[in-house]
């Protein structure tokens, strides 16, 4: 069965193919408007009839058709023919990014490459180079991709592994209580290698347990060392180390507690077994609390159908409210992002009367009138003053020009962050974990700007995002930068993605005070009114 991931990937790749052999134009933009769309949601497209697809928002019937030929069939006949005349290697090299369609198509018939070795190969032979519509520019930026593509090969998603690993410890709890995820995904790390899964009972058959999509790694041991064995197999070699672990008694432990206090350290939540930052506090037992989903009491930084939701404002703000949050902060995109059907002002105004009238049905829950500003390339927001002071709130996120270097990248997110309507900085970097690396900033002048500026620091909670990387948020928290736990929802299942963000924030020792949605309703009001002053 196919995913709705799945199936936007697949008509991404469909709308790719057709430009590739230089189909209808306007056809191919129908199709990557959809799969952008779809991308962004993750609404269950299977079991839905041609007529119920189309009811949809976007769908046209043509379209429908074509989802419906993938929840059926997997693939669609059009996809098929289209492949059958493609080489593979052609068609990997569309997923280099930077190369669009038209230049795969250049370099296929112009220079006879049919493979990203070829194309390799090729940069650095500097053949690119005089290639109309090339240059050395976008040769070094070719090959800087593909290695950034190659290096990521075989690694995975957490929100991806947990969903193949999860099932697999839910059936062998049908068996022992000892069992849990161990290594990286104890730890909650961004990207997943192979899933360790320890086993505190040596009598049962693991052979049936595997998966086709992953490496898992079992790890089986008895009752008596489970829980010494959870903690060492869930560390970092420096964490080990620095705990002095190898001096640890020979004995039968009850828990992961009981380790730690065995080796007179302060107890280490699993997110923050790295050997970092954590060591010097466990030793002193000066070790925070750490936040909690549950702490978080506003989703800040969401999407409706105003701009590239899949849901209503309606919709969302009920859902947020049954979720047992107290506001929500709609921040759909602004004018400049009309790849996401950005808000013009009229539009804007629209919404606010709508929101007026959710908020006395809705009381005492509230939704606050926020916008995602594009960072424009200047570094100005993406709407006159006289309308920026009119938001209750602003994220200002860069979308755009993301190929800059980096002193004129912090020149531009410095701009913006000096401006006095900017409330918080949404996802610094603009990385996909997988996709791209992001933006090239210099985080220390970044951080510094925001805590001169009083501007709140988003932790993008999108797993393809977790963006400010946690390894600068101990940094945040020195400077007194608060953080935002915002889950980007673009439809309703998004709001769930904030567990991510919260196992990101934990990495980060990130405690409830130093969180902007963790006030409450009341906080979260005197915040933005002592901000406007």
């Amino acid at each position: 069965m196919m995913t709705t991931e799945d199936i936007a990937d697949a008509l991404e790749v469909t709308a790719k193919l057709m430009e590739l052999h230089n189909e209808n134009p306007f056809k191919v933009k129908a199709i990557a408007s959809a799969a952008y769309k779809l991308g962004k949601t993750r609404i269950d497209l299977n079991n839905q009839t041609v007529e119920e697809l189309s009811k949809i928002e976007g769908i046209s019937k043509s379209l429908a058709e074509k989802i419906y030929e993938f929840t059926t069939a997997g693939v669609t006949n059009e996809l098929k023919e289209l492949s059958s005349k493609t080489p593979l290697g052609v068609i990997d090299m569309l997923g280099i990014k930077g190369l669009g369609p038209k230049k795969v198509r250049q370099l296929w018939v112009e220079l006879e490459l049919e493979s990203v070795t070829d194309l390799l190969y090729a940069c650095h032979e500097n053949r690119l180079v005089e290639l109309k519509g090339f240059g050395e520019k976008t040769q070094n930026a070719v090959i800087q991709n593909i290695e950034f593509k190659l290096s990521n090969t075989g690694k995975f998603h957490f929100a991806y592994a947990e969903k193949i690993g999860q099932p697999i410890i839910d059936a062998i709890k049908q068996h022992t209580d000892l069992v849990s995820f161990t290594g990286a995904m104890y730890r909650k790390c961004e990207i997943i290698d192979e899933i360790d899964i320890l086993v505190g009972d040596e009598s049962i058959d693991l052979d049936d347990y595997g998966s086709e999509h992953i490496p898992i790694n079992f790890i089986q041991v008895s009752e008596a060392v489970y829980y010494k064995t959870l903690v060492e197999t869930s560390s970092t070699k420096e964490h080990l180390e620095g705990i002095n672990f190898s001096v640890l008694d020979i004995k039968k432990y009850t828990n992961e507690a009981s380790v730690y206090a065995n080796l007179n350290v302060q107890y280490c939540e699993p997110e923050i077994r790295e050997g970092l930052f954590e060591l010097e506090k466990a030793k002193n037992h000066t070790l925070p609390k750490l936040i909690e989903l549950t702490d978080l009491k506003g989703i800040l930084h969401n999407h409706s159908t105003y701009s590239d939701g899949m849901n209503t404002l309606e919709e969302m703000a009920v859902y947020c409210k049954q979720l047992g949050y107290e506001y929500l902060g709609i921040c759909d995109h602004s004018q400049t992002a009309v790849y996401a059907d950005g808000l013009k002002v009229e539009a804007v105004l629209q919404q606010r009367d709508e929101i007026e009238k959710l908020n006395k049905e809705l009381f005492p829950f509230k939704i606050f009138k926020g916008i995602e500003s594009d960072i424009l390339s200047n570094g100005d927001l993406d709407y006159e003053e006289s309308m920026l002071k009119t938001f209750d709130f602003i994220v200002a996120s860069v979308h755009a020009n993301l190929k800059m270097d980096e002193a004129k990248a912090n020149a531009r997110l410095i701009k913006a962050i000096e401006n006095p309507y900017t409330t918080i900085l949404g996802h610094p970097t603009g990385r996909l974990l997988l996709g791209r690396p992001g933006y090239p900033i210099d985080h220390k002048k970044i951080i510094d700007a925001c805590a001169a500026n009083k501007v709140v620091i988003e932790l993008n909670a999108h797993p393809y995002r977790l963006d400010i990387d946690w390894h600068w948020i101990p940094y945040c928290l020195e400077k007194g930068v608060m953080i935002s736990i915002n889950p980007d929802a673009h439809q309703l299942r998004g709001y769930h993605d904030m567990r991510y963000g919260t196992f990101t924030a934990r990495k980060g020792m990130l405690t409830k005070d130093m969180c902007l949605n963790a006030l409450d309703l009341s906080g979260f009001e005197t915040f933005l009114k002592n901000y406007k002053k």
